[in-house]
């Protein structure tokens, strides 16, 4: 395969849970781009690790917040502008799931943790970005969801609730925002080998029945989803807006 080049040199990216898993594999190639880019996480230790695995120098900013907050928010966008000026492209991937046998029998503060965290936090930082973005006269967004959303999944119900109020969201930014030349876009995700879903797919039983499934035999690696990203948050997708696009080796694709 030849090489794929996403003109993204001094763009200005802010990855949300971009400290781990597939926000860190998105911060990384959008580094290898030429882009600056602005990470943000719960927990400094998590930050200090990708900063020394990413080793993006004075191109990397990494900012503790909580997305779910409206105040770290704030701040996260604002010490982002101070440090680069302006913001090019958001990538929302933070997503937190906890396991919840019964949606209907759920504990109402662990639904509103769920759902805070995925779907409120979306909107908070789409919000933070649709303003700078307009000043700056565009720019791209590109949401984080799953197939969770689209089809029921055991123990995975508040979380799939949430990841369909994103693509809805993305519908609803991409129709308001396209006069101010702001794209915004979705990738939904089936199962990938990060630490996040590390709990099912290292499970044998579990990990084969998921495979089974999956027309093309394998859960995906984060690589996997990086590029659809990086391909949404650039000009190669100048034409495309309001659109989830599905990455799950054709699970979704007889259903």
């Amino acid at each position: 395969m030849g090489t794929i080049s996403y003109d993204l040199n001094d763009k200005v990216a802010l990855v949300t849970g971009g400290s781990r898993g597939i926000g860190r594999a998105i911060a990384k190639q959008l580094l290898a781009e030429g882009a600056k880019v602005v990470i943000c996480g719960r927990k400094e230790e998590g930050l200090a690790e990708a900063v020394e695995t990413l080793k993006g120098g004075n191109r990397l900013l990494t900012i503790r917040a909580h997305i779910a907050r409206e105040g770290d928010v704030d701040t996260l966008f604002q010490r982002a502008v101070e440090q680069f000026g302006t913001i090019d492209i958001l990538i929302n991937n933070v997503g937190m799931n906890i396991m919840v046998p019964s949606v209907a029998d759920a504990d109402p503060g662990l639904w509103q943790k769920i759902i805070d965290t995925n779907l409120n936090g979306t909107y908070l930082c789409s919000r933070k970005a649709a303003d700078i973005m307009k000043s700056a006269g565009g720019g791209s967004m590109v949401n984080i969801s799953s197939i969770a959303g689209r089809q029921a999944a055991p123990t995975m119900g508040i979380y799939g609730i949430a990841k369909a109020g994103v693509e809805m969201l993305t519908k609803v930014l991409a129709v308001e925002l396209a006069p101010f030349k702001i794209r915004v876009n979705a990738v939904a995700p089936g199962m990938v080998r990060t630490d996040f879903s590390r709990p099912i797919w290292s499970n044998e039983a579990v990990h084969d029945e998921i495979v089974r499934g999956i027309p093309l035999g394998r859960i995906a690696e984060c690589m996997e989803i990086v590029h659809p990203v990086l391909f949404l948050a650039s000009e190669a997708a100048g034409y495309v807006t309001g659109q989830t696009v599905v990455i799950d080796g054709g699970a979704t694709a007889g259903r």
